[in-house]
């Protein structure tokens, strides 16, 4: 297990640098690990962003989603890439102590109404995915559109799959076909010319927990 030091505490992380225990969690683990993130000196702003995303953990049990942390303070993609520049979950929630695996959601078992979309998912019961436990596809390989459709029914996200929303699926399987890596959402926002309003009418549900699903991906 690795770990990061302020001062004379040293915290516990994961192999992605997130807080292991969020009871650690304090003002010095942040200061450990911004600079890291791309961040010269913590303003108020950034202070503002990572007691919101803790307080709205505290409160629900769960990471805020993106959407609610920009609107709630405000904020537009422009302004949130210049606090945040490696992103929302591998930088300000990262920072928090949080991230979206902190909401576990388990879809087993639950019935799956098709409705309209019944013509659409013809077959999709025939075909199993290996998935974690939290509905995540284990082997990014063994993607294709009717994993994409399965888990936008599974999940109601509205129209699933609309063209658009497939195209914003694709082009993070593209990217990380190239890079290796899932763009952030940010990334996600500007090279589809998207707001972040956009974006949540797309995947209310989330980036990651969402978007990033539907392509078959995770971080």
């Amino acid at each position: 297990m690795q770990s990061v030091t302020f001062g004379d505490k040293s915290y516990q992380v994961d192999n992605q640098g997130f807080l292991t225990n969020k009871e650690e969690w304090d003002r010095g683990f942040v200061e450990a690990i911004a600079k890291d993130l791309g961040i010269a000196g913590l303003s108020e702003d950034h202070w503002r962003i990572i007691e919101f995303i803790r307080k709205y953990y505290k409160e629900t049990g769960e990471c805020p989603l993106f959407y609610k942390t920009c609107r709630s303070n405000g904020l537009g993609v422009k302004h949130f890439k210049e606090l945040f520049p490696t992103g929302y979950l591998r930088g300000a929630c990262r920072l928090a102590g949080v991230t979206f695996r902190d909401e576990v959601i388990n879809y087993y078992g639950e019935k799956v109404v098709l409705s309209r979309e019944e013509d659409k998912a013809e077959g999709l019961r025939k075909k199993s995915y290996r998935v974690d436990a939290f509905g995540f596809l284990i082997d990014p390989e063994e993607w294709d559109e009717q994993f994409a459709l399965g888990k936008a029914i599974e999940t109601n996200v509205p129209n699933a799959l609309s063209d658009l929303q497939l195209r914003v699926v694709k082009y993070l399987r593209d990217r990380y076909n190239k890079t290796g890596s899932v763009p952030t959402v940010i990334m996600c926002c500007e090279n589809n010319n998207l707001e972040i309003e956009d974006l949540e009418k797309l995947f209310p549900h989330g980036y990651h927990r969402s978007a990033v699903k539907l392509a078959g991906l995770r971080v």
